[in-house]
């Protein structure tokens, strides 16, 4: 794969967790941490690619803030 490639992949996939990342705390701080300690919650990230037919789902669990 070229190396345009790589990095456009590269910054597409940091801009992902980045921003997922700060949802996920926005959520959780405006939840409250009374109520989000000690919780468990269910998370799914579903990617497609437009155009090469695809579609990955990633499922996982984050632990609330204790």
């Amino acid at each position: 794969m070229s190396d345009e490639f790589n990095m456009s992949m590269r910054k597409f996939l940091k801009q992902v967790g980045v921003t997922s990342q700060q949802k996920i705390e926005e959520a959780m701080r405006e939840k409250g941490e009374s109520e989000t300690a000690g919780k468990t919650y269910r998370a799914r990230m579903v990617l497609t690619v437009e155009g090469l037919d695809v579609e990955h789902v990633v499922e996982g669990m984050i632990e609330g803030r204790s």
